[in-house]
């Protein structure tokens, strides 16, 4: 692997600098080149192309934003059975109180970033294009629920299609498709029993839910992928597409790691509207899903449970 991305990068230095990274999905390394650092995600699954293509246009589109700093995607290599993605490397400590303070502000931002171009449409701005926001333009406001490419939440190819309406993505392309993986693999009866019930539930919640514009949301924001670079809150690993915003605080809510100054900078720009305790629920939902269908059955207790507490919300 390591010629293919030498060969890639056109570059004669390419020496590992001994600092790696990675998690349980890919491993990742740092190479010194011709150019400076980078950052080597290698990963040799049969969807690693699909997981990779999706995190590149991930990190691409929050980068357009303009709000906070993540990793820039260089190149993708295919070497045989493995696939890398090539990006800047950034060194990256813990965040201070101060720090994720920031990263709420920015976040914030990030996920107000396509209303302000559907404000500013309103206004008469000549230069948005309108559509589901997979055309070619440097301002571009987004209609639609889904994303441009699949996204991998872990190596879980999701479908992000466009859809008109939020309720009906987030019910059919992100929880059912979970529920249908793992009933596939198991035929789990008490899943399939409290699913039906739990799924009625979630559909009358998010009806209620009235005008939401699209937002880019990161998808995986849990403490494991934020950091410090430079004194700047950072972002990475990515399963971008565009949702309701909250959306983010599933996973951060289900693992924890974010300071009260985190999520007290982010309301201050991004205010709660009523509801929002109940939608956190079946926002995690996806999350409990999702590790099940990663890492089996030791996930089911508490996706059950959350399943139940939702069905008697």
């Amino acid at each position: 692997m390591d010629a293919a991305v030498k060969k890639a990068l056109d570059t004669k230095t390419f020496r590992p600098t001994g600092r790696g990274g990675g998690g349980s999905i890919s491993s990742g390394s740092s190479y010194i080149t011709d150019d400076g650092t980078v950052f080597v995600k290698i990963n040799e699954k049969s969807n690693a192309l699909t997981m990779f293509e999706g995190e590149r246009a991930g990190l691409e589109a929050i980068l357009a934003t303009e709000t906070i700093r993540c990793p820039k995607p260089i190149a993708i290599v295919k070497d045989g059975s493995n696939v890398a993605l090539v990006m800047e490397n950034l060194n990256m400590t813990s965040m201070t109180s101060h720090q994720q303070e920031i990263l709420g502000e920015q976040l914030a931002r990030m996920h107000l970033h396509n209303k302000m171009i559907v404000d500013e449409m309103h206004k008469g701005e000549s230069r948005i294009t309108t559509g589901s926001g997979d055309e070619d333009s440097s301002i571009k406001v987004v209609r639609k629920f889904g994303f441009s490419v699949p996204t991998c939440c872990g190596y879980i190819s999701q479908d992000n299609t466009w859809q008109e309406d939020w309720t009906v993505f987030y019910l059919r392309q992100k929880l059912q498709a979970q529920v249908d993986r793992i009933l596939r693999k198991a035929g789990d009866r008490d899943l399939n029993d409290v699913w039906s019930l739990c799924c009625q539930k979630i559909e009358t919640q998010l009806s209620k839910l009235a005008n939401i514009v699209p937002a880019l949301v990161h998808g995986d924001l849990w403490s494991g992928n934020v950091a410090s670079s430079e004194s700047v809150p950072v972002i990475y690993d990515p399963a971008s597409f565009y949702g309701h915003s909250e959306f983010d605080f599933g996973i951060a809510r289900m693992f924890g790691g974010f300071s009260p100054s985190f999520y007290n900078a982010y309301f201050k720009i991004n205010p709660k509207t009523d509801g929002f305790s109940e939608r956190q629920d079946i926002y995690e939902l996806f999350h409990h899903l999702n590790h099940w269908n990663h890492f089996g059955i030791g996930y089911k207790g508490s996706t059950i449970s959350l399943l139940k507490k939702i069905s008697t919300s």
